[in-house]
């Protein structure tokens, strides 16, 4: 896929501080990419870089081979989508009045608006005040701005921050939709758990530098976790499991009817092997790979050392 956003070589100071250092980025078309870390870690002021609402101090950025921050870049910002971390929107208009004045700022089409209200399921409180909605509500009306003029890139910045689980589905759940519908979107997050099943590749930035880029498969290489395997068995046979296990499976915790283990992701052939062989034995089994969490933890826990 050819990359429609690059990053070369980003930089960004504020005297003595680096926010950003040495970023080396693309997001592709029709593609999805998360930028996880922690609060501060540098990813708000990546998205402003790409924005063009700040320069670089060293480095370049370019959007279809544009700087946003040129002389053309007020063209190819109106390619670009934007939902911020924090939303404030003036709470005596309705939805559709906001939308409205938001199309109007982009010189885009009015009519648009009520298929977008539609796309976030709001086309039933488009007539109410925004200052009635939910923040869960308030955040998808931020994410209809967002696409006002039909941009092929968006950015979304913690959408789902401070929502309730039903809101934070919702957001992921349009994400999705666009997503399928081609729209290349970099969504920056710190919930490392949730963003997982919904990108096709996360970039981990911790204090202002990217530690890894790359889909799940390709960052589980790289760290070399082991997998953590959960098993139920009956009444006083766990000696008899890890007896037939103890080649390459480390012990985690013990009960009498369970056990969790450490395997390589090497091993995981000959551990399904082995289950397979001891079926008698095995009631219940879970196998669980590296999430992000642990692959974030396991990454930054190096860089602090």
């Amino acid at each position: 896929m050819s990359a429609i956003v690059t990053l070369d070589h980003l930089t960004k100071r504020y005297g003595r501080l680096t926010a950003l250092d040495d970023a080396t980025l693309s997001l592709s078309a029709g593609e999805t990419v998360a930028l996880v870390g922690h609060n501060g870690a540098g990813k708000t002021t990546l998205m402003k870089l790409i924005l063009g609402v700040i320069r670089p101090s060293a480095g370049r950025v370019r959007i279809l081979g544009e700087d946003p921050a040129g002389r053309h870049g007020a063209q190819v910002r109106r390619r670009l989508g934007f939902l911020p971390e924090s939303v404030a929107f003036h709470g005596a208009m309705t939805g559709s009045e906001l939308l409205a004045f938001y199309a109007r700022l982009k010189r885009a089409p009015l009519a648009a608006n009520a298929g977008l209200l539609r796309r976030v399921g709001l086309a039933e409180a488009a007539g109410r005040r925004v200052g009635t909605y939910s923040k869960g509500m308030r955040q998808r009306l931020a994410l209809a701005q967002a696409l006002i003029g039909a941009p092929g890139i968006l950015l979304l910045d913690e959408p789902t921050s401070g929502l309730d689980p039903d809101s934070r589905r919702e957001v992921y759940q349009t994400i999705d939709r666009l997503r399928g519908e081609g729209v290349s979107i970099l969504v920056s997050t710190h919930a490392l758990a949730e963003v997982e099943p919904h990108v096709d590749r996360v970039a981990l930035v911790h204090r202002g530098r990217l530690l890894a880029v790359g889909d799940m498969a390709e960052l589980r290489r790289r760290v070399q976790l082991p997998l953590r395997v959960r098993l139920k068995v009956p009444f006083c046979t766990t000696g008899r499991v890890l007896e037939r296990l103890s080649g390459y499976a480390e012990p985690l915790a013990r009960s009498e009817r369970h056990l969790e283990l450490a395997v390589a992701a090497a091993d995981r052939a000959a551990l399904i092997h082995d289950l397979d062989r001891l079926r008698d034995l095995v009631e219940e089994v879970e196998i669980q790979s590296p999430g992000l969490d642990a692959l974030y933890r396991h990454l930054t826990a190096g860089e602090s050392r």
